[in-house]
């Protein structure tokens, strides 16, 4: 949309197919094909696609045996975390050279509050231009910004105008963009959602807009009233900079279904590996330790537990999950899917001074996993691992999707001598 922009100082900036672009930027005689990024296994999904294999149906979280089917011709391509970790990485540094007041969404996505750059840059539309320029030309690859005065339109006008677009919402158009947009588009509007505001004959915004908000209130309860703020386009959320993380975790499709629970615990011991390590590279610690459980049915039962004292350490995590699993009420031979740890309650380490119990070393546990820490930095993720997973075929599958890495050191003196030979380590 043409003509003035100000009051517009949100922008959403959407990379175009991340995952699958910055594959086509390291393979450019991929470019003009269908392309599929994601877990090549039976059990793997779509993380990116190209708008080449987009046109064949092919859509992100959608099974790959599923897009093998709709777009034969395509070409499918393991994921590598770490890449798109960094550029990512290099992509925010550009937003954050325009302003301060960014708030990541995603590896890929973001908002940012520009009023603060005016001055010094111009109009919001300028400075869409500009981000989007730079991003083209350091990292060769394509971003779509929406331009708004508020949040969510901003990242409505995003998903319009892809992929590589530009579209600005003025405050005067607004709601004659909102209107005749599909109920769907609104925040908060998920298929049980849909599903009341169809049976009361709503099928766009506008119509969510001419409805009283008592009615909605009565069918959706306070989500109603939210509904119908956004759909006269108001939201007074702000970008949120400094967002503080409420919880970190992994989880982990499993190739087939398991019932085996010296397996599933090995899964968790590995799961909490992972999560004390985020925990760590955070700088915070976790009250509370959660299991996720997800049957062969995909019935999927999570158990929480708060801990005496807030840990980063993998082997305290690894305790609290084990007795989650085996407290769930599930059967022995119960067959899973998917497993994972997450742990809550967040607070800053530094700030959580723990309580030695008797007999404890005032060095252990937490002072080894620092140093396979230090390890991993230098050798990479699997150049330490607990003994327990080694030689096992989920191990295997993981370490051949790594990317290579130096190969470790021999004799690893950082590590403490009193390791002992307890599965956690």
């Amino acid at each position: 949309m043409s003509g003035d922009d100000e009051g517009c100082h949100i922008l959403h900036v959407d990379m175009d197919a991340f995952y699958a672009s910055v594959e086509l930027r390291d393979q450019p005689g991929l470019r003009g094909k269908p392309v599929v990024v994601g877990g090549l296994g039976t059990r793997g999904v779509v993380l990116s696609a190209t708008y080449e294999a987009r046109a064949f149906g092919v859509r992100s979280a959608m099974p790959v045996g599923r897009a093998r089917r709709l777009c034969p011709q395509a070409v499918f391509l393991p994921p590598r975390h770490r890449l798109y970790s960094a550029v990512s990485k290099e992509v925010m540094a550009i937003f954050r050279a325009v302003t301060p007041e960014v708030e990541p969404l995603s590896l890929d996505e973001a908002f940012l509050d520009v009023s603060g750059a005016l001055r010094r840059l111009g109009s919001p539309r300028a400075i869409a231009e500009l981000i989007r320029r730079q991003v083209s030309e350091q990292q060769s690859i394509t971003c779509s910004v929406g331009v708004a005065p508020v949040k969510f339109v901003a990242k409505i006008a995003s998903a319009h105008c892809k992929p590589d677009g530009l579209l600005v919402v003025r405050q005067d158009e607004l709601l004659d963009f909102l209107h005749p947009l599909p109920v769907s588009a609104l925040w908060g509007v998920g298929d049980r959602a849909e599903e009341v505001l169809g049976r009361l004959g709503l099928r766009t915004v506008g119509d969510i807009a001419h409805v009283p908000e008592a009615t909605l209130r009565r069918e959706l309860g306070v989500a109603g009233a939210h509904l119908h703020a956004l759909a006269w386009g108001r939201d007074e959320r702000h970008v949120t900079p400094r967002r503080e993380e409420k919880s970190v975790g992994a989880e982990e499709t499993f190739p087939a279904d398991v019932d085996d629970p010296e397996v599933i615990k090995k899964e968790l011991l590995r799961l909490s590996g992972r999560t004390a390590q985020a925990l760590r590279a955070a700088g915070c610690v976790a009250r509370t330790v959660t299991v996720k459980l997800r049957l062969a049915s995909f019935k999927t039962i999570t158990r929480s537990r708060t801990l005496g004292e807030p840990t980063d350490v993998a082997r305290e995590i690894y305790t609290a999950a084990c007795a989650l699993y085996e407290g769930s009420g599930l059967d022995a031979r119960a067959r899973l899917r998917l497993v994972g740890v997450r742990a809550a309650g967040l607070r800053p380490a530094t700030g959580a001074a723990r309580q030695l119990a008797f007999g404890d070393r005032p060095a252990g546990w937490r002072e080894a996993e620092q140093a396979v820490d230090r390890i991993a930095r230098r050798f990479g993720t699997d150049s330490v691992r607990p003994a327990a997973l080694f030689g096992s075929a989920q191990d295997a599958a993981q370490a051949a999707s790594q990317d290579s890495q130096p190969e470790a050191p021999s004799n690893l003196r950082d590590l403490p001598r009193n390791l002992g030979n307890e599965p956690g380590v």
